[in-house]
C-alpha cells in the first residue's frame, strides 16, 4: 500500500473531534470515486465531496478552491492553519452513506474484505457520532488527512 499505510482522516467541529486511522476507511469511503465504478450522477456527487477531502500538509497552491452544494474546500488561512474541507454536518451524513451504500453494493468489484468491512462500519459509526454532535450543536464539520 505504500503511502497509505500511515493514512488518518481528522474529522472535527468545536462539538468534538475524531481521527480515523484505518486505511481501509480511506481507500474505500474518502477515495471510492478512484475506482473507476460506473455511477450516476447523484452518487457521484457524494462522492465528489469525500474526494475533496484535502491533505492537511499540501502547499496552499495546490489546495483547490472547490466546492458544492453544502461543503467547500477552504484554504490554510495562516502559517499554522491547514486546509479543510467544510461541511454542513447532513451533507457530509447523507455523502458517507452514499458512499457506504456504493461500497456495499460493489463490495466484490472493489476488493473490499469482510475484516475490511467491518472495520469500516466501526470507524463510520464513530464519525456519525462526531456528526450528529455538530448538528445538534450548529456547527459545521472540518475534514482532512494526513499521511
Amino acid at each position: 500500500m505504500g503511502e497509505l499505510d500511515y493514512v488518518h482522516v481528522n474529522v472535527a467541529s468545536p462539538a468534538g473531534t475524531y481521527t480515523v486511522g484505518n486505511t481501509s476507511f480511506f481507500k474505500y469511503i474518502v477515495r471510492l470515486s478512484e475506482m473507476g465504478l460506473k455511477l450516476p450522477h447523484s452518487d457521484r456527487e457524494a462522492l465528489d465531496l469525500l474526494a475533496a477531502i484535502p491533505h492537511a500538509f499540501e502547499a496552499d497552491e495546490e489546495v483547490p478552491m472547490i466546492s458544492g452544494a453544502g461543503w467547500r474546500v477552504v484554504p490554510a488561512q495562516g502559517d499554522l492553519d491547514w486546509p479543510v474541507l467544510e461541511a454542513t454536518p447532513q451533507r457530509l451524513r447523507s455523502a458517507l452513506e452514499r458512499a457506504r451504500s456504493i461500497l456495499w453494493t460493489n463490495a466484490a468489484t472493489c476488493g473490499v474484505s469482510a475484516r475490511e468491512i467491518t472495520s469500516i462500519e466501526e470507524e463510520l459509526e464513530a464519525v456519525y457520532g462526531v456528526v450528529t454532535r455538530a448538528e445538534v450543536a450548529g456547527y459545521s464539520v472540518n475534514v482532512s488527512y494526513v499521511s
